[in-house]
């Protein structure tokens, strides 16, 4: 059987984003069996539209502008009607993450219109599945994974004032290569499934 493929696809306003986006690719990377890519949703050509066809499962990223996706990833999004109409992602995996400068930020409304999205085309969406970390506990830490309790999709944070180089914080991105690993592991078990079925 050939390796399972993983495309991550994402916009990022400022960096903060595209870093949760690599974190989601490393821990998709890291599980045998899987091979995984990183693309730019506001380059709409042929190797995007290629990549995402010959994908197994597609996590979307997005950073959660006014409470809502990106103007960019909603163009992206919207580029998609014909892949919608021959239902090309049909049966496919689907999963996201989303930062925000505020620890809040509604960035489960972003999730939801990413979920959302996924189910327009027919797409399984994969959760994060961690328990939440962070302050759900007095014994609670910032490290963390899923310090932000997000279940949809992984959940960062970047202050406003400081650059990508500088967050968001670890905690997030490893959150963000759990979800990565969380997607690669269900497509190998959707792609056994699929061959046993056929078999």
């Amino acid at each position: 059987m050939s390796d399972v493929r993983v495309s991550v696809v994402f916009h990022s306003g400022y960096g903060h984003t595209a870093r949760q986006a690599e974190a989601a690719v490393r821990g998709a990377e890291g599980t045998e069996g899987v091979r995984a890519s990183l693309h730019d949703a506001t380059v709409l050509d042929e190797g995007l539209w290629s990549a995402l066809d010959a994908a197994d499962a597609i996590v979307f990223g997005t950073p959660t502008y006014m409470g809502g996706v990106s103007a960019a990833f909603q163009t992206f999004a919207e580029a998609t009607s014909s892949i919608w109409q021959r239902r090309g992602w049909q049966g496919k995996l689907a999963a996201g993450f989303t930062n925000s400068a505020g620890t809040n930020g509604n960035k489960d409304t972003v999730l939801s219109a990413l979920a959302v999205f996924a189910a327009q085309h027919g797409m399984v969406w994969v959760p994060l599945g961690l328990l939440p970390g962070g302050e759900y506990s007095s014994r609670g830490h910032r490290d963390d994974l899923n310090r932000l309790g997000g279940f949809t999709g992984a959940m960062a944070q970047s202050s406003s004032d400081l650059g990508p180089d500088l967050a968001p914080a670890g905690s997030d991105l490893r959150t963000a290569e759990h979800l990565g690993a969380q997607v690669a592991k269900a497509a190998l078990r959707f792609e056994h499934g699929r061959a046993a079925v056929m078999a």
